[in-house]
């Protein structure tokens, strides 16, 4: 048995929190491979919206065993505080969810290295969440952070004073006001509580649900083009966002992936700073913007709007070597008569097909354009009942893309979701 894969195509929010769950019915095992708190998967069912930062999106589904892996970095309150959140609507989170003994922890003193770095900044912030991602990675690649194995060590809180005792000197060099103390309380409060799950050797028990052929669903967070390798750099986050980043995250080995599953919403989004070619600054990509609702689910920040990046997303596969598209969000363009597809790029009087080393460079995108549909498609089910002009729609991004779109959501609920033989 091998382990799939799910993961955002874009700049995230993509939606991959709605098809995690929708696919976790048919998975016994759903693994988080990396990010922090910064991401939040949004989840819509039985009339009621969930959006999770930590916890695995399949946590909702009986019968299934959600891990937090190595490649997470966790904020302890935040943790607790969705944990609970779960727990009062009858979840039973502690049987359905196990933490990597190896996954790193945001202390407070992160959370204020990472506001004091981008305060100083200025202008050319990189528009971070503000949520400790970024210096809690530092730590974890600097050999200093604090694995969550390490609360149950006798010496745990020596440790914690030890990096928080670095992190004040560290803060020394940045013009900014703070409490070294504060929700120190609350987070060792939070640690407690995060002592009541199963902690584990998250690879071992991954290679033992292989061995017993049980279907593992790796899950990511953000999305290809924030890849700290590959992404948008420096405009990126701290992690592997790409299938590479699941064999890291979890400690699975590239011959166990099997299928996997790339999700893009039918047009682009982004948050903070950085490159967006396809990027609208007009009525329309306001419209997008009201439509999608697109405002984050983390930070309740308005998204930057544009049209599907499809240079972009070709990129995106090859990287990922996706098996399956999974479009989102087809029903946010169901009111405009034309839609497009930016096709190539041109760049200093070329037209180029792909995505250029400096991303800051002017970026002209050429469009392809498309006869809008006209017709409310939330209340489809079935895909032949779907019209033709978006068909067609996807059928280019199919052609050029070489691969299916196999799943097409056309709302947010569980529901507005069509399976594609």
């Amino acid at each position: 048995m091998n382990v799939d894969v799910v993961l955002g195509l874009q700049w995230g929010d993509e939606g991959k929190g709605k098809i995690v769950d929708y696919l976790a019915q048919r998975y016994p095992v759903i693994a988080r491979f990396q990010g922090g708190p910064n991401a939040g998967h949004s989840l819509h069912f039985d009339g009621t919206s969930f959006v999770l930062h930590s916890v695995p999106a399949g946590i909702f589904r009986n019968n299934t065993m959600n891990i937090i892996g190595n490649g997470v970095v966790i904020d302890p309150v935040i943790f607790a505080e969705e944990c609970r959140s779960l727990e009062a609507l009858g979840i039973p989170v502690r049987d359905r969810l196990m933490i990597s003994k190896k996954a790193h922890l945001i202390l407070p003193t992160h959370r204020i290295i990472d506001a004091a770095s981008e305060h100083s900044k200025g202008a050319s912030r990189i528009g971070s969440t503000l949520k400790g991602i970024s210096p809690a990675y530092m730590d974890k690649t600097g050999r200093n952070g604090i694995r969550v194995g390490d609360i149950i060590a006798h010496d745990f809180r020596d440790r914690f004073l030890a990096l928080k005792s670095k992190h004040i000197v560290f803060l020394r060099q940045f013009d900014y006001a703070y409490d070294a103390d504060q929700g120190e309380e609350n987070w060792l409060g939070a640690i407690e509580y995060m002592k009541r799950f199963p902690l584990i050797d998250a690879e071992y028990y991954l290679a033992d649900c292989l061995r017993e052929n049980k279907r593992v669903l790796a899950e990511g967070a953000q999305g290809t083009l924030l890849d700290i390798d590959f992404g948008s750099y420096p405009y990126v986050t701290s992690s592997s966002t790409t299938c590479a980043g699941a064999c890291t995250g979890l400690g699975f080995p590239p011959t166990r992936v099997g299928r996997v599953y790339g999700i893009f919403k039918a047009y682009c989004t982004r948050v903070g700073s950085g490159p967006f070619p396809t990027e609208l600054h007009d009525k329309t990509g306001e419209m997008l913007r009201e439509q999608g609702k697109e405002f984050g689910a983390t930070t309740g920040r308005p998204r930057r709007t544009g049209w599907l990046d499809l240079v972009a997303l070709k990129y995106a596969v090859t990287l990922n070597g996706v098996t399956d598209l999974i479009m989102m969000k087809a029903d946010v363009l169901d009111a405009f008569d034309t839609v497009k597809i930016a096709t190539s790029y041109i760049i200093d009087g070329k037209e180029i097909g792909c995505v250029p080393f400096d991303t800051h460079t002017p970026i002209t995108p050429v469009y392809r354009e498309f006869r809008g549909w006209g017709k409310n498609l939330s209340a489809i089910r079935k895909e032949e009942e779907l019209p033709y002009q978006l068909m067609a729609y996807i059928r280019f991004i199919e052609e050029a893309t070489g691969v299916p779109v196999k799943i097409i959501s056309l709302g947010p609920d569980r529901e507005q979701t069509i399976i594609r033989d």
